[in-house]
């Protein structure tokens, strides 16, 4: 998955080579899915495969690298697991709605539309 530019500080200088080497050494060119991308598509690992037709869409297959705790500073190998982007997606869509969230309530306070329980913890 591309690297947003207001978050290509956060991951280090040799961030190609770690994720070249998980993508194509650890796996092999397979997604290293084994569900808990929450999908329900697979049983056990997935079976796609770098540059081939997906096997539940049939579109190519693109492998990404995805950190499992969302921190893109945490490059330990076990914090990494080559998913491809259909899982990745899947994978990371919690956390994308969370993000979104906090961006859009930023502007909004910054286009002096803030909440109307901003400050007040009793209302909910």
């Amino acid at each position: 998955m591309p690297i947003r530019p207001e978050n290509r500080r956060r991951y280090p200088a040799d961030w190609p080579e770690i994720s070249a080497s998980i993508r194509f050494g650890r796996a092999d060119s397979r997604c290293e899915c084994l569900g808990e991308c929450g999908r329900g598509t697979h049983d056990g690992r997935c079976p796609n495969v770098h540059s081939m037709p997906a096997y539940d869409t049939g579109s190519e297959v693109v492998l990404t690298v995805a950190h499992l705790d969302h921190t893109p500073e945490n490059c330990d190998p076990a914090n990494l697991r080559a998913m491809c982007n259909g899982c990745h997606l899947h994978y990371d869509k919690d956390h994308h709605r969370q993000t979104r969230a906090r961006t859009r309530a930023a502007a909004l306070k910054a286009a002096g539309q803030g909440s109307l329980l901003d400050g007040d913890t009793d209302a909910v």
